[in-house]
């Protein structure tokens, strides 16, 4: 077997006997309108659309589903977009590009061996929607789940880099007095002392969070219990932050006086959850805020899990402590959000056609097979499957020569 190597671009591995003229390619992507009071993040741009068809994807685009980030259906279908007027046209597509994960009521309109990709949100799964997604060989993708040759999944590092920055200048608009805060200006001036700022997780939210906060002249203590992490983030920022592991007493003392607290921990494919006591919380000072960066993934704070429960309010007080708790933070800078995922499918959709197609592209980059969680009928990632008690089987079953 001769392939071909291509270390720079983490999606390439694609055998040379494989290869296709990606002007013979002929899958249909669509891209549905999201509930847009929730959501505002489209994953391709017309940039994208662009590339995409000159590669010779075919792609079907919602009406309307593009002004959340303040582009028109016209721009779409200029750059070779075909627009439809209903769900139900581009979920005839053979794979569906989405932010929210498929409701029951997509799936229903879906065509069988469909391929839907999506961020995984799994308080908005449910076994009921995984069995009949697994009765129609609906083959389902997340974004969180795929992994590039560090063993990170490119989509999560891109969010999380957007949330980290977007996350201290919320602070500082929710410290102001218009918005109902105590009043206080985040990095202070001469003889004033700056906000105190803490942070839970020392991942890539965590770091960029560190940063925006210490450029704009906040107090910054980060915590995690990976030395590693908390080496490389204070060799990265240098002495004016404070690293510490998750010691009880020492987050006891830190939450007594901090202004703002992030919570930036990853709990995708963990095996130890680590999240903040009520107890804590409630001895925090008033006026003090939580934003919590990962309530896609159940949040990081006992107080902000509730959250999660259908129509409870994204922003609330508890112990005199103003929550903000909103499922996605980069969802605040769509279009922002939109052109970093737009850039990553492009690069990825290349890939595949290079490779021959989803199955072929499965089957020779495992970073990539990694990102499903339904596949050929089956759960076949164990994350997933022990959130909802169901029986998990290997991938590699199911691709040929994997």
């Amino acid at each position: 077997m001769i392939y071909k190597s291509q270390k720079k671009n983490q999606f390439v591995v694609s055998e040379l006997m494989l290869k296709t003229d990606k002007h013979k390619v002929t899958t249909v992507i669509g891209v549905p309108k999201e509930n847009q009071e929730t959501e505002k993040r489209v994953p391709i741009t017309p940039e994208g659309v662009s590339l995409l068809v000159s590669a010779g994807y075919r792609v079907m685009f919602q009406k309307g589903a593009g002004l959340t980030i303040n582009y028109s259906d016209s721009y779409y279908a200029e750059s070779g977009a075909e627009i439809v007027d209903t769900a139900k046209e581009v979920f005839q597509a053979d794979i569906i590009l989405k932010i929210m994960p498929p409701t029951l009521e997509e799936v229903e309109i879906m065509r069988p061996r469909t391929s839907v990709y999506s961020f995984l949100y799994l308080h908005n799964l449910s076994r009921t929607l995984l069995e009949h997604m697994m009765e129609k060989r609906i083959n389902a993708l997340s974004y969180e789940l795929i992994n590039d040759d560090t063993g990170a999944s490119p989509f999560v590092t891109a969010i999380s880099e957007i949330e980290g920055a977007s996350s201290i200048t919320l602070a500082a608009e929710m410290l102001s007095n218009a918005n109902g805060g105590k009043g206080i200006l985040l990095g202070g001036i001469p003889g004033i002392t700056p906000a105190e700022v803490v942070i839970i997780g020392a991942g890539v939210a965590g770091i960029m969070a560190a940063r925006v906060a210490i450029a704009m002249g906040a107090s910054v203590k980060i915590f995690d219990n990976d030395i590693i992490k908390l080496r490389a983030i204070r060799h990265e920022l240098g002495n004016p932050v404070y690293t510490s592991t998750l010691q009880p007493k020492v987050l006891r003392n830190v939450f007594r006086s901090a202004d703002v607290v992030i919570g930036a921990l990853q709990y995708i494919n963990k095996i130890h959850f680590y999240r903040i006591s009520s107890d804590l919380i409630s001895e925090m000072k008033e006026g003090a805020i939580i934003i919590d960066l990962r309530m896609e993934q159940g949040g990081c704070f006992e107080t902000t899990m509730e959250a999660c429960l259908p129509g409870h309010p994204s922003i609330f007080e508890k112990y005199g402590v103003l929550h903000f708790c909103e499922m996605s933070l980069s969802s605040r800078v769509a279009r922002t959000s939109s052109i970093a995922l737009s850039n990553i499918f492009v690069s990825m959709f290349n890939a595949m056609g290079d490779s021959g197609g989803i199955d072929h592209f499965a089957r020779f980059d495992r970073g990539f097979a990694s990102g499903f969680y339904t596949y050929s009928g089956k759960m076949v990632n164990s994350y997933v499957a022990s959130h909802f008690n169901l029986p998990v089987s290997d991938i590699g079953l199911y691709l040929q020569g994997f």
